[in-house]
């Protein structure tokens, strides 16, 4: 069974396992979720170049994402993969199938047009009218060794948070990678450039390098690459993946792909967005709250105004700080609730926990340290440590630059009252 068959009927089977009093809570926070997927990017890549990164709505409370420990650098979604996700089809922005009017056969002779010389094998591909939707991918041979390659056609709504996201460039602080650019193309597309690995915690030397565009009338083609005859499971072939960024680029932005993407419907219009929280950016009121420690701030990054990345180092080793704020769903009040049920309760009415378990990244010898605090507005704020400078590398420390105890004071500041007014 293909690799989306087989994710897709896994992710039936989860979403039967759910309880209508779990469903609530998915879609409350089944939006939130899949943005938060998209914007780490370090979600699903298999099989396919269309393998689904469904984890963003029922699967992002499966994988932690809304649940217990979900918050600090790079969420509580165990993944694989560091390559950023491919479009979710079944996403309500997002339709994937036309009516057939361009074949998988023609679509994989447009691909062998628009690759460099070499040869083709090993092929699998969807025309328009096929599930879930079109795409094309092969063992590529230039003759300096054989590297998958493939890619995907998509129509997304050009102005939703799916676009933007897409072509957004992650963060550094949760994914190791090479390079990554987005730009806005002379025709108003906007494409991004990425050159990463599979794994980010580098237990393989697969390297995997995608483009992305997006198209002002919401054409999405995605293409992925690898030095190696599969994306997993198989020897590196080759020091770099078959194409160069330039002709990565030169792919996903021919206009040989619109039949195809003319003959899939149109996206329909994303919900509309939700509101940015005013206020402060989570790294400043982080960077703001550590100003007194002594601690050297060597790095400092982001991930929109809920999620901010300090790396302190005060002599003896990089260390991870996130803070990430979670404000409480208009729709389902109170979401986070169960989350705290065992917590000690404050005499401000704030409840707290703390934790202490292994990083979840793969980083060797990483421990992920959290104090959690759930406000009585029912926003949910949450301080991460790590003793390394992110959850995939290597332990650079015995124990994170902040206490537990210094944690869970920043959690439960004073600050928070100011900041949302209670």
């Amino acid at each position: 069974m293909p690799f989306e068959d087989e994710l897709g009927e896994a992710l039936r089977r989860t979403g039967d396992g759910f309880t209508s009093e779990g469903r609530d809570l998915v879609d409350a926070g089944e939006r939130r979720g899949r943005r938060m997927v998209a914007r780490r990017r370090a979600a699903v890549a298999g099989g396919s170049v269309l393998a689904l990164a469904l984890i963003g709505s029922a699967g992002a409370y499966a994988n932690g994402l809304l649940g217990t420990g979900g918050g600090g650098g790079g969420g509580g979604v165990n993944v694989a993969s560091s390559v950023p996700p491919a479009p979710p089809t079944q996403d309500p922005g997002m339709r994937g199938v036309g009516s057939g009017a361009v074949s998988a056969d023609e679509l994989t002779g447009v691909f062998k047009q628009l690759l460099p010389q070499g040869a083709l094998s090993n092929i699998e591909a969807r025309g328009t009218g096929d599930q879930p939707g079109p795409m094309v991918t092969g063992v590529f041979d230039d003759g300096e060794g054989k590297g998958r390659v493939g890619f995907g056609l998509s129509r997304v709504d050009p102005k939703g948070e799916m676009a933007e996201d897409m072509v957004k460039c992650p963060s550094k602080a949760t994914l190791k990678y090479d390079s990554c650019s987005s730009e806005k193309l002379a025709d108003g597309s906007r494409l991004m450039l990425f050159r990463g690995y599979e794994y980010p915690d580098r237990r393989a030397d697969t390297k995997c390098w995608r483009a992305t565009v997006v198209t002002p009338q919401g054409f999405l083609v995605d293409a992925q690459e690898w030095n190696s005859k599969e994306e997993k499971g198989a020897p590196v072939s080759r020091p770099t993946p078959p194409l160069t960024l330039a002709q990565l680029k030169a792919l996903v932005t021919s206009p040989l792909w619109h039949p195809a993407l003319n003959d899939l419907p149109a996206a329909g219009q994303e919900s509309q967005r939700e509101p940015a929280r005013q206020g402060m950016k989570a790294v400043d009121i982080l960077e703001a709250m550590l100003s007194n420690d002594g601690i050297p701030i060597v790095h400092r990054d982001e991930d929109g105004s809920d999620l901010g990345y300090l790396v302190l180092n005060e002599g003896k080793g990089k260390s991870l700080v996130s803070l990430q704020i979670q404000p409480d769903s208009v729709k389902y009040p109170g979401m986070w609730a169960d989350v705290f049920a065992s917590a000690e309760k404050l005499p401000n009415g704030m409840k707290v926990l703390t934790r202490q378990q292994p990083g979840e990244k793969g980083g060797a010898g990483v421990v992920w340290w959290s104090a959690e605090a759930l406000l009585p507005n029912g926003t949910r704020v949450i301080v991460s440590a790590f003793n390394a400078e992110s959850q995939s590398s290597a332990a650079t420390r015995k124990e994170p630059a902040l206490t537990l105890a210094r944690m869970k004071e920043l959690a439960t500041s004073s600050k928070w009252a100011s900041e949302y007014g209670q």
